[in-house]
């Protein structure tokens, strides 16, 4: 799609890590901290997952647990991310002893599905849970309750008549 970008070494991949914890224990979920993690993708293997190249992006500390604003904490790594894409930052390489501009390209957001559904806008809660199949979601409320059940399910993406 953007050949110009992978023919270039220097360009980098990144990848974007969510997760959300409770930093007073499981059950204080009145207070949620947010780790924002970037990793470079096109290292060595060996590289790629070693601790000296995962960066700690932020730490969002949310004391009102307001998890739908994780959006509004984002934004200021989203406006550096597209200048890292879109115009790319001037950047000094010692073993070439000259100065070059190094675009990145945020590849991937790795999270689970609570994150992706924050990240993302999607729902990930109720009749629309899944972003996969989203309008196709093969989901009802229950009768007496307000509760979604995803009843039969768990084949769908199965043949008709696949054995156990």
């Amino acid at each position: 799609m953007y050949p110009d970008f992978a023919e270039k070494p220097r360009n980098v991949q990144l990848g974007l890590c969510t997760d959300d914890f409770a930093p007073h224990g499981q059950y204080d979920r009145t207070y949620s901290c947010w780790s924002v993690i970037i990793t470079p993708y096109n290292l060595s293997p060996g590289m790629c997952m070693s601790s000296e190249y995962i960066f700690m992006t932020m730490v969002i500390l949310d004391p009102s647990n307001a998890k739908h604003l994780i959006n509004v904490y984002l934004e200021p790594l989203i406006k550096e991310l597209l200048q890292l894409w879109h115009v790319g930052v001037r950047t000094y390489d010692h073993a070439m002893d000259k100065a070059f501009m190094m675009r990145a390209a945020l590849m991937w957001v790795v999270n689970d599905l609570p994150a992706y559904g924050m990240t993302s806008g999607w729902s990930t809660a109720r009749v629309m849970g899944c972003p996969v199949c989203m309008d196709d979601t093969r989901a009802f409320h229950l009768q007496h309750g307000r509760n979604v059940c995803y009843f039969d399910c768990h084949r769908q993406f199965l043949p008709e008549h696949h054995s156990n």
